[in-house]
């Protein structure tokens, strides 16, 4: 695996002209920073048009979201089989968005990282706590529950492939940002967790969520133990997302 990573999550934003006019920008730009990868995260419909573009380039693509299921009467679902046929090597799972606005559950988040995982997909994990969560002093556990449960049934072997993401779910898209010891304490303690799950934390990445910009990525990027981020907004311009991958 690289030493870092930069992902654009770009929720429900982009058409397929919107996508091509970014990567008219992005592509031309200088993307030579050794050791860091890229990877677009597109809505489902720009999939597929958006692995073509980036075919060649070294940049991968990833999906926000998947099923447990592999075919059937899912509707409105989509499989890992039909991301890899889309030229997907990614997969965003238990995204705050998902847990909160779309309810998902625990278990139901442990039963998708399980199928990516089998499926040969790698997973992008979404941990965080709200903002009541952190003033109560509860985000140690908070974050223990959530890797405990989407974990249980994963050995150490299996996640050589998986990135931790922690979205603080107060910070995402609020403009608000957690401090940088915040930050440094926060990845510690997950780290610490992953230890105390049987997991050899140093094969798993852990990258930062949470309104990431031009003007914090460097001081960010350069706390003890935050392997990238994922980016949200910041990600849809392609000269701001560029000055993010520049602090690298």
């Amino acid at each position: 695996m690289k030493n870092k990573y930069l992902i654009a999550n770009w929720k429900m934003n982009k058409t397929l002209d919107e996508n091509r006019d970014f990567f008219k920008i992005f592509l031309k730009k200088a993307l030579t920073i050794p050791k860091t990868q890229i990877i677009f995260c597109p809505p489902f419909v720009g999939l597929f048009d958006v692995s073509n573009t980036l075919s060649g380039t070294g940049i991968e693509v990833g999906a926000q979201n998947v099923y447990f299921e592999e075919s059937g009467a899912f509707t409105g679902e989509t499989s890992t089989t039909m991301l890899k046929n889309c030229g997907c090597v990614w997969v965003i799972l238990g995204h705050s968005e998902r847990r909160s606005i779309f309810l998902e559950e625990e278990k139901l988040i442990r039963r998708k990282l399980e199928n990516v995982l089998s499926s040969g997909l790698s997973p992008i994990l979404c941990i965080g706590e709200s903002l009541d969560e952190r003033k109560n002093n509860d985000t140690s556990n908070v974050l223990y529950s959530q890797l405990s449960s989407a974990l249980k049934n994963i050995s150490n072997n299996s996640v050589e492939n998986l990135i931790i993401a922690y979205e603080p779910v107060w910070a995402i898209g609020t403009g608000m940002v957690a401090t940088a010891s915040m930050i440094q304490e926060t990845h510690n303690n997950i780290k610490q967790i992953l230890t105390k799950l049987n997991f050899d934390n140093s094969k798993i990445p852990l990258i930062y969520g949470g309104s990431v910009k031009p003007n914090n990525a460097k001081e960010l990027i350069n706390i003890d133990n935050v392997d990238g981020f994922l980016v949200g907004g910041a990600s849809l311009d392609p000269h701001v997302f560029y000055d993010i991958y520049n602090k690298f």
